[in-house]
């Protein structure tokens, strides 16, 4: 009897062991990271955000001379090209800063230069741009020119805790910060399929982006976020056990367990 009770006892540690396994490799984030950054490597993926139709622009022209950058102080959100609405959305300003949207073509619409094409363009090279048009045709000979995107949005939709759109200030926003302000995955979401839907140079792409693998994520030409992506999470499709995949087999391999040990008790029982 006592060498039936050990067995039962081993098959019950071993189905624990084997459905912890299990969760760890389902559900962990960026497996393998720890070993693989042991040794700090340089960040090849550069990433500056380029300008989109419909981002809201703030540009600033400094100058020792206040007078000069007076064309250049607005008080309002003006609209890009022929197809804005000047005036709209007032907002308070300091000395010097304008403030534009980029209109269908990526253009604005910017004081005595008129239209300029800043679709595609870094802040930095927008900054560049009207900076060095500003010196050379001598109307601010001492400008500086600071151009930032004031916000743009993102959407994290399917299994997470808080899905919806939001707003990110700055420019730098990765797929990890995105799922994390979305209150991070739900147990029940598959973490090896997060798709990342965008648009670029007028087509849609889609990213598929394994969560587990850290290789995967931040080699993935979605882990920095663009305006208007969308990240979309699946749910597991278990519809017997409530949670994902390695959530399940945790489930099924206590309940067994659970089994093993009340054997085990009402044989000990019997046997004395």
């Amino acid at each position: 009897m006592t060498r039936h009770i050990r067995r039962l006892f081993t098959l019950g540690c071993t189905l624990l062991l084997l459905s912890s396994c299990v969760s760890n490799k389902k559900m962990v984030y960026l497996q393998g990271a720890k070993d693989t950054y042991a040794v700090p490597k340089d960040i090849t993926q550069a990433f500056e955000l380029c300008v989109q139709p419909d981002d809201q622009l703030a540009i600033s022209v400094a100058s020792k001379k206040l007078e000069l950058i007076q064309p250049f102080n607005n008080n309002t959100l003006i609209g890009g090209g022929n197809n804005s609405v000047t005036g709209a959305n007032t907002i308070n300003v300091s000395s010097g800063v304008s403030y534009f949207q980029v209109d269908k073509n990526g253009d604005i619409e910017f004081p005595i230069f008129g239209t300029l094409h800043v679709g595609g363009l870094t802040t930095r090279q927008i900054s560049t741009m009207v900076q060095e048009k500003l010196v050379n045709e001598n109307y601010i000979p001492d400008a500086v020119v600071n151009t930032k995107i004031m916000s743009f949005k993102v959407t994290v939709l399917g299994d997470v805790k808080n899905p919806g759109t939001q707003t990110y200030q700055g420019e730098r926003l990765t797929i990890l910060e995105a799922i994390g302000k979305a209150g991070d995955l739900n147990n029940s979401a598959h973490r090896d399929q997060v798709l990342v839907a965008r648009e670029e140079n007028g087509k849609r792409v889609v990213y598929e982006v394994d969560l587990r693998d850290e290789q995967s994520v931040f080699l993935s030409p979605a882990y920095y976020m663009q305006q208007n992506d969308v990240v979309y999470v699946q749910p597991n499709k278990s519809e017997r056990v409530k949670g994902s995949t390695g959530y399940t087999w945790l489930s099924v391999g206590s309940t067994l367990v659970s089994i093993v040990v009340s054997v085990v008790s009402l044989l000990v029982a019997l046997s004395k």
